[in-house]
């Protein structure tokens, strides 16, 4: 029973989890046929692109687009036919680039000298992050979806079965493994889990955000970030997809039909709760929380209370990607490949590109004034606001 039904969800589940974003919280999908259209508005910032490079393939979308990482003035990306590229962040140069023989979509981890990029095959690539060159590959228990946790010594890769398996980073020996019993019936996608100062950090489809001391896999401490709700199975998913953002001692973490909530890191002491409904990583700016919810509303939470402050709702079934803060506007892309920039104070937009005809899935990364985007077609682009 549980595999047609998983069969059943995947069938739906074709690019990321657009099919329910009108199911489970008492919507009409009828009421909302299509994308908004866009809205006129007064262009108040300049965007400038600085490069723009095709140094990868095409990929499908799973879980929200293969994450990019910025690192030391290097930009590592991925696409799901298994290129891995290194490219110069000030120029957009392409450093090196490997083809792995396997599809990806877990990808990308980085600490230290380590890159990891897993796929849908359950196979786990470490590469040298100066040559690209592979250091080892393990295969764990089941796909990955999301980009592994790594620092000096441990690996962490979630699989989309509910576990959770710390690696050496050396060379890929399994240190220890964390399981959870996984619901009936889960969307197809999986929180990034989070390393800092040796604890690790991850949510689950049950709902739940876990601490692990990141050397031995020990459980510290478990919040209940969601119940479900309702009498079917898809009324009751509360899968937690996104990844969390950790400020200061404060995580901030998201689930599917469920809430966004504050814990602290210390204890896993619930701060505060409020009702949302997300499958997207978080992002945190002039002390407010920013989400996407599932119909593609922006929201804005105040951090230290959970009071909304603004949310803007006419992006609605564009197909957003994850937000990401820059300066003090906050950045999202969509399905028909345009950039949006909104005011970080009250949500208004301020500006727009069209960055790609392909769309844009996968997160965008900042830096200082810069942001980084990779689109659905294989482009990297280098924008820059006045």
């Amino acid at each position: 029973m549980r595999n047609l039904l998983c069969l059943f969800l995947a069938s739906l589940l074709v690019s990321g989890c657009g099919p329910l974003k009108n199911l489970g919280s008492g919507g009409n999908a009828s009421e909302k046929t299509g994308p908004a259209a866009l809205v006129a508005f007064e262009q108040e910032v300049n965007i400038t692109k600085l490069w723009s490079t095709n140094t990868l393939g095409e990929y499908a979308s799973i879980n929200g687009g293969i994450r990019p990482v910025l690192a030391a003035g290097v930009i590592y990306a991925a696409d799901s036919s298994g290129n891995v590229v290194a490219v110069d962040a000030g120029t957009g140069k392409q450093i090196w680039k490997k083809s792995i023989d396997s599809p990806l979509a877990g990808g990308v981890g980085l600490g230290g000298n380590l890159l990891v990029v897993a796929g849908t095959d359950g196979d786990v690539f470490a590469l040298e992050t100066e040559t690209g060159e592979q250091r080892w590959s393990v295969r764990v228990t089941s796909e990955v979806l999301a980009a592994p946790a790594v620092n000096n010594a441990v690996v962490v890769v979630q699989s989309h079965d509910g576990k959770l398996v710390g690696l050496h980073a050396s060379n890929g020996e399994r240190r220890w493994q964390y399981e959870i019993d996984s619901p009936i019936l889960t969307l197809r996608g999986t929180s990034p889990p989070i390393l800092s100062d040796g604890m690790l950090i991850a949510g689950f489809a049950n709902g739940k955000l876990v601490a692990l001391a990141a050397e031995s896999g020990s459980l510290l401490w478990e919040n209940r970030l969601a119940i479900p709700q309702g009498r079917t199975e898809l009324e009751r998913l509360i899968d937690i997809d996104g990844r969390a953002v950790l400020v200061d001692e404060v995580i901030y973490a998201s689930s599917y039909q469920g809430r966004i909530g504050a814990i602290a890191k210390a204890t896993g002491r619930g701060i505060w709760y409020q009702n949302s409904s997300s499958v997207h990583d978080l992002a945190y700016g002039l002390g407010q929380v920013y989400s996407v919810q599932k119909d593609d509303e922006v929201r804005a939470i105040r951090g230290n209370s959970g009071q909304t402050l603004w949310s803007n709702d006419q992006l609605s079934l564009r197909k957003l990607n994850s937000p990401v803060t820059i300066e003090a506007y906050l950045a999202v892309a969509d399905a028909e490949g345009y950039l949006h920039l909104l005011s970080q104070t009250d949500g208004r937009f301020v500006a727009r590109v069209k960055v790609d005809g392909d769309g844009v899935t996968a997160p965008m990364i900042a830096d200082g004034q810069k942001l980084y985007v990779q689109d659905n077609g294989g482009g990297l682009t280098a924008y820059q606001f006045d």
